[in-house]
């Protein structure tokens, strides 16, 4: 995997936030505050963090010790290995800090929004200028875990503020060597790979072995960050005893555009069921109109219509034209 040193925020250029790889950004947010608290002690980055804090229940998922940090599904997929709790952020500091390794239980807060719960955290210099607009950015805090192989729709930042991480990604042409599981029951809100990546079970998930074989595999330490492009498979490890994380993630259309899982979702309903050789002729609709659009230079413009680009106006038309449909 490509590995960039940055010295400051502009080495963040603009052809890496628009990379089609992976790309490791060493010491990217080494001067933060968060980070240079985390270097001392686990104790004083806790301290740190409660300067912010305003009171507001976060939700932590809680496993039992015997997951060894694993948040997954139980054994036969009718529920999950661990349980959801709304906790005061204070408290699940402390037990963070007071954890004996011998009864660890898995301890994790996951996607939980920095400005929603730690209001002037990035503005006191722990942010990234180049992605300070950005809409959504998350803080990740917990003991040891491990997080199945995932995808996001979005382009992502991941920063390392305490403790280590292991990001192990594969390409979106490793879907199928990934053995995905549901897509309407997942334990994180996107489908995740049923590989046990400590302990993969060769025989049941075969193709497993050719996906590792195009693993890249990046550990970072505290102060580095890792850009993960849109759709990139990745599972992510939290090393140590006391981790944070904070992510930015974002899209390189408007907001007006459409999110493509609901069009997945809508295809699974609509064509899924529909017999070979219709669903092999809407294959080539949309390989004309969407994935290889053609040009349409034979229909004059002003009639085009959606078959022109996107803007604000023809996208509010299309909502409108699906909740009709769709509202039968």
């Amino acid at each position: 995997m490509k590995s960039i040193v940055c010295e400051d925020y502009s080495a963040l250029s603009e052809s890496i936030l628009r990379a089609t790889e992976p790309v490791i950004l060493k010491g990217l947010v080494k001067a933060w505050p968060l980070v240079q608290h985390s270097q001392s002690s686990i104790v004083d980055s806790a301290n740190y963090l409660r300067r912010f804090y305003n009171d507001k229940p976060v939700f932590a998922m809680v496993a039992d010790a015997k997951e060894k940090g694993r948040f997954f599904y139980n054994e036969d997929l009718t529920g999950f290995n661990f349980a959801r709790q709304q906790m005061n952020f204070r408290d699940l500091l402390d037990a963070l800090i007071a954890d004996e390794p011998s009864q660890r239980k898995g301890l994790y807060v996951g996607s939980t929004s920095v400005d929603q719960i730690l209001p002037g955290l990035r503005d006191a210099q722990n942010d990234i200028p180049q992605l300070s607009d950005k809409p959504l950015v998350s803080i990740w805090v917990g003991n040891q875990s491990r997080i199945a192989a995932h995808y996001d729709v979005t382009d992502n930042v991941a920063c390392v503020a305490a403790g280590k991480r292991r990001f192990t990604l594969f390409g979106p042409e490793q879907l199928d060597n990934l053995y995905i599981g549901p897509l309407d029951f997942t334990p994180a809100g996107q489908p995740a790979s049923l590989v046990d990546f400590h302990q993969p079970d060769f025989i049941r998930f075969p193709k497993f072995k050719t996906a590792l074989e195009h693993a890249l595999v990046a550990e970072l330490e505290a102060g580095d960050g890792i850009f993960i492009p849109s759709m990139w498979w990745h599972h992510v490890e939290a090393l140590s005893d006391f981790n944070i994380l904070v992510n930015y993630w974002w899209r390189q259309v408007p907001n007006y555009v459409g999110v493509p899982s609901d069009a997945l979702n809508h295809a699974m309903l609509a064509i899924k069921s529909l017999p070979l050789e219709q669903r092999e002729a809407w294959r080539h609709l949309f390989d004309y109109y969407v994935f290889r659009p053609a040009e349409q230079d034979h229909i004059p413009a002003h009639a085009r219509g959606m078959l022109d680009a996107i803007d604000e106006n023809s996208a509010r038309k299309l909502r409108a034209v699906l909740l009709n449909k769709l509202n039968r």
